[in-house]
């Protein structure tokens, strides 16, 4: 087995995420699961992950994903650390929006690290040409380990001064705290997904209510 055929399969092995979110920023901020439970799972263990989360959201391609991850087995100290910046990242990102979706005011850290992020991801982003539109476009640096955290950065930048902030969620689901944005028609949606969190909240009150303990 080749070494490309061996990191090939490493991507078709690794996590598939769940992206209940709704916008790239908040399914990056739920790439962690059970975040309320008390026994958090971290789904971005390896610069790996990262890598496959960026291919699923449409972030980049096969062929860059290859190249980011030969990139990472030749840097893996410069790997190491974009993924700790992601992760960085995730959580502010998180606690930004979970304050907004609980009526709490930001913690000024937290918008002080998306802002560090914002300003490195705007520094790649150009106006090309596109037959006769033109279109914003990312700086094709295709070994950039930190590439997919431009377009996150700026999502959660674009959210924050939207009118749909107001529209964002926790879900509802005791061990949950995912976020989402709600775009039903009434923004009555309490969970994430109602076929996950939403069928187990209605197991549980069932539950307790045959045990007389709701």
């Amino acid at each position: 087995m080749n070494d490309k055929s061996f990191r090939m399969n490493g991507l078709e092995k690794s996590f598939s995420f769940d992206l209940s979110g709704g916008l790239l920023c908040l399914d990056f901020a739920n790439t962690v699961s059970d975040r309320s439970s008390g026994r958090e799972n971290e789904h971005l263990r390896r610069f790996l992950d990262l890598v496959s989360f960026a291919k699923q959201v449409g972030l980049i391609s096969e062929e860059q994903a290859w190249r980011l991850v030969s990139s990472a087995n030749r840097h893996p100290k410069d790997a190491a650390t974009v993924l700790e910046q992601a992760i960085a990242l995730r959580e502010s990102i998180y606690r930004l929006f979970s304050d907004v979706a609980g009526g709490r005011q930001a913690r000024d850290e937290d918008l002080a690290t998306l802002n560090r992020a914002l300003s490195e991801s705007l520094k790649r982003l150009r106006v090309q040409r596109q037959s006769r539109r033109f279109e914003w476009a990312w700086q094709d640096q295709s070994e950039a380990l930190d590439r997919m955290l431009w377009p996150v950065a700026r999502s959660a930048a674009e959210l924050l001064t939207s009118e749909e902030l107001s529209a964002v969620r926790e879900c509802a689901a005791e061990t949950c705290g995912w976020l989402f944005l709600d775009r039903s028609r009434n923004q009555s949606r309490r969970w994430c997904d109602m076929k996950v969190c939403g069928n187990r909240s209605k197991a549980r009150r069932h539950y307790q209510r045959s045990r007389g303990t709701l």
